[in-house]
């Protein structure tokens, strides 16, 4: 058993991944894997809450439920006062499920069929409850009765441990199950999934409800698994980037030119800061030269580090390109330029608002993958945008939507938001693990953008150095001293 969000590369499995899984290692495995998947859960229990005076597992009618009664099983027969809540569907009697209600009740198991109101009342922060409602065959919005013991689970003053995902959690888009105002889902300390990570647990609200994640692969047999398919992502990992040698100069790194910022002078009101805050990271991330060209006629005097430059005296065929960041609609007088010039090209922003709307411009940047290397960098809507979908599409659907803007540009792509998405062509496409809600504030893409940039003017790959800049970019974030607020200038000037 392996706590998941470290810097360990996993793979990450949809459902029907899983259910391959399942077969190819059962067919290996003389125990059946709910009775394997419920000693793990104990295992973890009592790892986590090893003074607990109530667990309290609250188990559905499927195979969920199931792992939730092995658990409970094992729990009682090493001396834990547990109860089960089994909720009963008529219509959904799994043979694999009733066999472990069979065992839990022949090894002495209290259950019942409601909620234990007595012990709810007497839970402690030491006590545990575990949610085995609903696992990986939820797609649906849940029952009011379901609901009613989410509730429960949520407001007990025990921890709380979800097994393979927290109930009302899709567990493959990483989006709440109900989108009624009234619902929720469970709120989890501690997640245990098994056989294999699931795309949902690090995206969208699943950093938020499964807490600290963890995965039990259940091949305690020792035999080496061969997975019968190919995982659909990878979880990213923290690469290390190049450091200067002491003889290097200026010269030896690649140039990064920012191009964007529109002035005030134009439509009265300026977005040359965005423009700034990439420039700002590159140049503290290790880029050799920064250019700062700010679209129309604004001069700025803030940032001495920083030459500035018209774009049109720029030799973008020997540059690092990042542009868009707070081009307004002044970036359409640079994009014809830009994209069939640049040899190296991070387009964000009003960049890519700009080529979803002129088809010209999305051929072009189409076109760049035979020759060009180029990194996308939108957030859901751009990417909504480009695709000819709405947002709640690319929410929903996070890797499918990654993938085919990298299939449809012939570009790296990062799918920006909880839990950033890294693909490209030929690639298989990466879940990010790292960063917080701190980077909810304006200004941080621009940071991200200029991050890429220099990564790339340091040598890395288009690929390599997406995958690089956004790990730092939210670990960054992740350590940034809680006394302290992070604004996206603080967190350009932190990199290195």
């Amino acid at each position: 058993m392996q706590r998941l969000v470290t810097a360990s590369e996993w793979p990450v499995y949809t459902t029907k991944g899983i259910k391959c899984l399942e077969r190819r290692l059962q067919a290996q495995s003389q125990t059946p894997l709910m009775q394997k998947a419920g000693l793990a859960a104990a295992h973890l229990a009592n790892a986590i809450a090893p003074h607990a005076q109530r667990i309290w597992i609250a188990a559905g009618p499927g195979n969920n439920g199931g792992d939730g009664l092995e658990t409970a099983r094992q729990l009682h027969l090493s001396g834990k006062s547990v109860r089960v809540s089994l909720m009963v569907n008529p219509n959904k009697k799994a043979a694999d499920a009733q066999a472990a209600l069979d065992r839990a009740l022949k090894a002495g198991v209290p259950v019942q069929n409601d909620l234990p109101s007595d012990w709810l009342a007497l839970m402690s922060p030491q006590d545990l409850c575990i949610d085995a409602l609903l696992g990986l065959g939820a797609n649906r919005t849940q029952s009011p009765e379901v609901q009613n013991w989410i509730n429960a689970i949520n407001q007990s003053k025990a921890q709380v441990l979800a097994l393979d995902v927290p109930t009302g959690l899709h567990p493959e888009s990483g989006q709440w199950l109900s989108r009624s105002p009234t619902a929720s889902a469970v709120q989890a300390d501690h997640t245990l999934t098994f056989l294999a990570a699931k795309a949902g647990l690090f995206m969208g609200h699943g950093r938020d409800a499964c807490g600290e994640i963890w995965c039990a692969n259940l091949d305690d047999d020792g035999k080496d698994l061969q997975p019968p398919c190919s995982p659909q992502a990878w979880l990213n990992v923290p690469t290390e980037h190049r450091h200067r040698h002491h003889a290097s100069h200026k010269g030896q790194h690649d140039d990064v030119a920012i191009i964007g910022g529109e002035s005030m002078a134009l439509h009265g009101m300026g977005m040359s800061g965005a423009a700034i805050l990439a420039a700002t990271a590159a140049l503290h991330a290790g880029a050799g030269r920064v250019f700062l060209s700010l679209l129309g006629d604004c001069t700025n005097t803030l940032a001495p580090d920083l030459m500035q430059r018209p774009w049109t005296q720029l030799e973008l065929e020997h540059l690092v390109v990042v542009c868009g960041c707070g081009g307004g609609q002044t970036v359409k007088t640079v994009l014809d330029d830009v994209l069939a010039r640049s040899d190296h090209l991070v387009l964000d922003a009003d960049g890519l608002n700009a080529t979803a709307q002129e088809e010209a411009w999305a051929q072009a940047l189409r076109q760049r993958g035979f020759q060009q290397t180029t990194v996308i960098t939108p957030h859901p809507l751009e990417a909504a945008r480009l695709l000819k979908k709405d947002t709640q599409h690319v929410q929903h659907h996070r890797l499918e939507s990654a993938q085919a803007l990298a299939e449809t540009f012939n570009c790296v792509v990062v799918l920006k938001g909880s839990g950033t998405v890294i693909t490209a062509p030929g690639q298989t496409p990466r879940i990010n693990t790292s960063g917080c809600g701190k980077l909810a504030i304006g200004g941080n893409g621009d940071v991200l953008a200029g991050l890429i940039g220099a990564r790339m003017a340091q040598g890395m790959s288009a690929w390599s150095a997406a995958c690089s800049a956004v790990h730092q970019h939210g670990q960054l974030a992740d350590t940034w001293p809680a006394q302290q607020a992070l604004t996206a200038q603080r967190l350009a000037q932190a990199l290195c």
